[in-house]
């Protein structure tokens, strides 16, 4: 059975104004010169290796989900632990609420809040999309919202800033934008803002209030 209405109108009942709009970030040049562009990629190779050693890591933030012309947004939590994910979707309006949990190795997940009661499947993906009609690479979602490449698939593309910040990223026919970033604090380097993942008839836009990773 279907439960994307279900789903979709309590997610809806929640305005996402910050992740509504494109920052100029992804209108800004692109980094072109050697010696910059070198820089660039040797910074995000380093921060890709600080951040792999943080296994565990959460945000709050705000979430906008868009398929095929229908979508909803509201609250999220995310909280990693290990290969280990907690993903919590809430709409305070309605006071509806719904989470994913899952494990990176198995892929299996688990959705609960659902009409019917909770859902299972051997895949994240398949679990949102059979449940809600969204297409949502879940594995990789993991790492671009963290402004990292997905290490298990092919790189297609990458674009830097001219402040030598990822500006773009593309895997598996998704292309990742990041249009804002929080500086870099203590150990913490520079970690997305806002960031939006999108591909032909899907979108996923992420608007983050907050990391917590084990290191600061």
């Amino acid at each position: 059975m279907k439960v994307s209405g279900f789903l979709l109108a309590g997610l809806a009942a929640l305005s996402m104004a910050g992740c509504a709009t494109r920052s100029a970030t992804v209108d800004s040049p692109v980094l072109r010169d050697p010696a910059a562009l070198a820089a660039a990629q040797a910074g995000q190779a380093t921060r890709a290796a600080w951040l792999a050693s943080q296994a565990d890591w959460s945000f709050a933030g705000r979430v906008a989900v868009n398929a095929n012309g229908k979508g909803g947004s509201g609250r999220i939590d995310w909280q990693q632990t290990g290969t280990d994910y907690l993903v919590a979707l809430s709409a305070p309006v309605t006071r509806q609420s719904w989470r994913l949990d899952g494990d990176l190795v198995t892929r299996a997940a688990r959705l609960e809040g659902l009409e019917g009661g909770p859902r299972e499947g051997a895949d994240a993906d398949r679990l949102l999309r059979d449940a809600t009609g969204w297409d949502i690479p879940v594995a990789s979602m993991v790492h671009w919202v963290r402004g990292v490449a997905d290490p298990a698939v092919s790189i297609d593309g990458v674009e830097y800033d001219i402040e030598g910040r990822l500006r773009t990223l593309t895997q598996q026919g998704w292309r990742v934008d990041y249009l804002d970033w929080f500086p870099a604090e203590g150990a913490r380097p520079i970690m997305p803002r806002r960031m939006e993942a999108r591909r032909q008839g899907a979108s996923v836009k992420v608007a983050i209030d907050q990391w917590q990773l084990a290191t600061q």
